[in-house]
């Protein structure tokens, strides 16, 4: 299931593209998230673990963007949260006697891995310069 830190990831690098030539402070972008700032700090330690994000510490300090909004896609940042696609499957075991019970699990496998192909395929199509424009 997804957590939550693509959400959190996508919202600080859209506002990241937003303002190119600032560096933003985590308490700017949690103010914007509307979310305590250790946790923005979090995910923006993790995008700059992945060379997405670059930061300066200090009085005018902050965090910006270390690749151009035009050469990263919402699929990459997706990657970046370490988040999965998943829809699950019931707690309990399924009977191996039902016609349905027996291949429920085979066949709700083949269908996630259908939307999930589907979702990155969306994902690696959009740059996150088209998702930030439409702000």
């Amino acid at each position: 299931m997804i957590s939550g830190k693509f959400a959190i990831s996508i919202h600080i690098l859209t506002l990241l593209a937003k303002f190119p030539d600032e560096y933003l402070s985590s308490e700017f972008i949690a103010s914007s998230i509307n979310l305590n700032p250790v946790l923005v700090r979090k995910e923006i330690a993790n995008l700059k673990k992945n060379q997405i994000v670059m930061s300066k510490e200090g009085k005018n300090g902050g965090t910006k963007l270390n690749i151009s909004p035009s050469k990263v896609t919402l699929k990459q940042i997706f990657e970046s949260t370490f988040e999965e696609i998943s829809l699950g499957f019931s707690k309990n075991e399924p009977n191996p006697k039902c016609p349905v019970g027996k291949e429920i699990n085979q066949n709700l496998s083949a269908l996630y891995t259908t939307l999930n192909d589907s979702v990155m395929k969306q994902l690696e199509a959009t740059t996150l310069e088209e998702f930030a424009n439409k702000f």
